[in-house]
């Protein structure tokens, strides 16, 4: 009777060892060079004096951010900011709906249309919002003219010139450019659907709507929480619009948090630092109780 001798164990030596960190590590590298070192430094700079000429003057404590909160206009740019968030990813998010099941069906000249679609989102959007504030001005806008020549008004209006007429037109390019990728973020998830599914559903009978709220809207959660989260984030930092439009004014009266930190910068880097910190702190806690209300972790 012959006995076996005991599997020999080989361990792993040199790179094996070290699994995939060999091939993480850029990735990781990169992420602590551009979001975690800036986001140190920002919240660092916020607890230091420093004149506009950059020169550091020592620490300031906590007082930059006692300033930030005692500015006039601070509670005024915070209610805005998240008024605009919600009313720019709610009408994104319902519109670039019904687009993605409009590009969903089979239709003449759909390849066409859905070309177009990216149009908006091809271009910049500096560029886009000043053509929309030419097209808005008073002296020289296409809108005053033809408007002025149907006689719906008798004169020129300052469209942007005030707050009330101001963020509704704001409101609108931030929806425009924002569709492009809303939808075609949609129309994906709607293509992944099976047709089986639906094929099933209408052999018990169910209607339309019922087969819409049951199946179509549960399957498409996956790519609406994505299109959602992007659209928080991209649209509570929105800079390019407001800026290129009202550059925040008059006063602070059409400014987000993002463009009334850009302000402060002129008098106060600390004070600014402070305003980005808050700004980071905000999108933050939005994105998590949004995750949390729509529970995003868990299957239906």
């Amino acid at each position: 009777m012959s006995l076996k001798a005991p599997p020999v164990r080989r361990t792993r030596g040199g790179p094996a060892r070290l699994g995939p960190l060999p091939w993480i590590a850029p990735v990781v590298l990169l992420i602590l060079a551009v979001v975690v070192w800036p986001v140190i430094e920002l919240i660092r700079t916020s607890f230091l004096n420093i004149s506009i000429a950059g020169i550091v003057r020592g620490s300031a404590g906590t007082d930059k951010y006692k300033k930030l909160f005692d500015e006039t206009d601070f509670g005024h740019v915070i209610l805005w900011t998240a008024l605009w968030t919600v009313v720019v990813v709610g009408v994104t998010m319902i519109v670039s709906l019904a687009l993605a099941q409009l590009f969903n069906q089979n239709f003449p000249g759909r390849r066409i249309t859905r070309w177009a679609l990216i149009a908006p989102w091809a271009a910049s959007v500096l560029m886009t919002a000043i053509g929309f504030k030419w097209m808005l001005n008073q002296t020289a806008g296409v809108l005053n003219t033809v408007l002025i020549d149907l006689g719906v008004i008798d004169k020129s209006k300052d469209w942007l010139g005030s707050a009330g007429t101001a963020w509704p037109w704001m409101m609108f390019v931030a929806v425009f450019v924002s569709l492009p990728f809303t939808t075609y973020t949609l129309l994906a998830g709607l293509q992944t659907i099976p047709a089986d599914v639906y094929e099933a559903a209408r052999i018990d009978g169910a209607s339309s709507w019922q087969t819409y709220r049951s199946i179509t809207l549960p399957l498409l959660r996956p790519a609406f929480l994505v299109g959602v989260v992007i659209n928080l984030i991209n649209v509570f930092n929105s800079f390019p619009i407001i800026w290129a439009m009202t550059q925040g004014g008059p006063g602070s009266d059409t400014a987000t948090t993002t463009v009334f930190m850009y302000k402060l910068k002129e008098t106060d880097i600390g004070e600014s630092a402070a305003m980005s910190v808050v700004n980071f702190v905000m999108v933050v806690v939005l994105v998590l109780i949004f995750l949390k209300v729509s529970r995003w972790n868990e299957e239906d």
